[in-house]
């Protein structure tokens, strides 16, 4: 079974965080939080407290299948700043696993890191203007070798049903759960 690692920072986007981890379990892939902070309570963007399964640092040594990087202003700022954030990323990049960044962490945790390494992404906004190692595409989600990332908070369907696919290596399993759920994907 597929397990993936959303990373919770103070500020984080909440719904591109919550309609991601609810797409993947859904389709039965194991999903653990990981709180970028000394404590598992996290508190979201929009002041919504949440606790997560684990903090960053008990999970800094596993590897994951995948790990997604919820964007929100304050959250990517927090994200980006974290060393072990980045290491943790850089590890899992090195090994070929899913980074899956979505609305502001593609430009402001992975290009202002230089951890897009060239590679074609998407990220909200004009903050693709800021970032110099990677290749902007405009559109809801982009993948490119082991990076997935997602335009923003409207695409988050789009993101979470195109990352279960991949970690399944089936569409057809999650087509049928975006009729289900009356999403045209």
């Amino acid at each position: 079974m597929a397990k993936v690692a959303v990373l919770l920072a103070p500020g984080f986007e909440e719904a591109e965080a919550i309609i991601t981890i609810d797409i993947l379990r859904r389709m039965n892939i194991e999903v653990e939080t990981l709180a970028c902070a000394e404590s598992r309570a996290v508190v979201s963007y929009h002041n919504i407290p949440m606790v997560a399964d684990c903090t960053l640092l008990e999970r800094i040594d596993t590897l994951y299948d995948a790990i997604v990087l919820p964007g929100g202003p304050q959250g990517s700022v927090n994200l980006a700043a974290n060393r072990d954030v980045l290491r943790f990323v850089a590890a899992h990049d090195e090994s070929g696993k899913f980074i899956c960044p979505i609305c502001s962490a593609a430009a402001r945790v992975l290009g202002a890191n230089g951890l897009l390494k060239g590679r074609r992404y998407v990220c909200s906004g004009d903050l693709w203007q800021q970032v110099s190692d990677g290749v902007y595409v405009d559109a809801p989600v982009v993948e490119d070798k082991n990076l997935i990332s997602g335009k923003g908070l409207g695409h988050a369907f789009d993101f979470a049903l195109t990352l279960s696919a991949r970690l399944l290596g089936d569409e057809i399993p999650v087509r049928d759960h975006a009729d289900h759920i009356y999403y045209a994907w």
